[in-house]
């Protein structure tokens, strides 16, 4: 098989990776669709200097995280939050859970953009040493740094006290 066939073949098996991380990243979908692309296109600028030394599922992680990363930088530079921005749910919910995931995207979304990474993986299920693979840093900091974000999105995730 030809590498540009081969790369097609793992980037649509894997495809969920990316879509996954331009829901994390991005809220809008029109921004979700550009991040879409440019992981694509830099995952095929990249293709050519993966050597198999990890798996491309991690390979594509880690190539997604640093384009989003990056993409979200540029992004929040050259646009500050608009206080008038309209939310994303326009109809109340009908799930009796979509209340409590909106409050977790809400809460993931404040994270740093490297928190934002681990939780993604962490949430693929992946383990702590394809996280530190993928993240370029130990186990043990990743353990750390999870235990932390684990604490910080229990308490931004609470339900309001309205008895007051």
């Amino acid at each position: 098989m030809s590498p540009d066939k081969e790369f097609l073949a793992q980037l649509q098996a894997h495809e969920r990776i990316i879509h996954k991380v331009c829901r994390i990243y991005q809220d809008d979908l029109h921004d979700r669709q550009d991040l879409f692309q440019e992981i694509v296109c830099q995952a095929w600028r990249s293709y050519p200097s993966f050597r198999a030394e990890s798996r491309f599922p991690t390979w594509l992680y880690r190539v997604a995280l640093n384009t989003a990363i990056t993409y979200f930088r540029r992004q929040r530079r050259r646009r500050q939050a608009d206080p008038a921005d309209i939310s994303m749910r326009l109809h109340p919910p009908e799930d009796p859970y979509a209340e409590q995931a909106e409050r977790m995207y809400a809460a993931i979304n404040r994270l740093s953009p490297v928190d934002k990474a681990i939780v993604l993986l962490y949430l693929d299920d992946c383990s702590y040493e394809e996280i530190a693979s993928v993240m370029g840093m130990t186990r043990v900091n990743v353990g750390v740094r999870l235990n932390r974000i684990r604490k910080r999105l229990r308490e931004d995730c609470e339900e309001p006290d309205t008895t007051l």
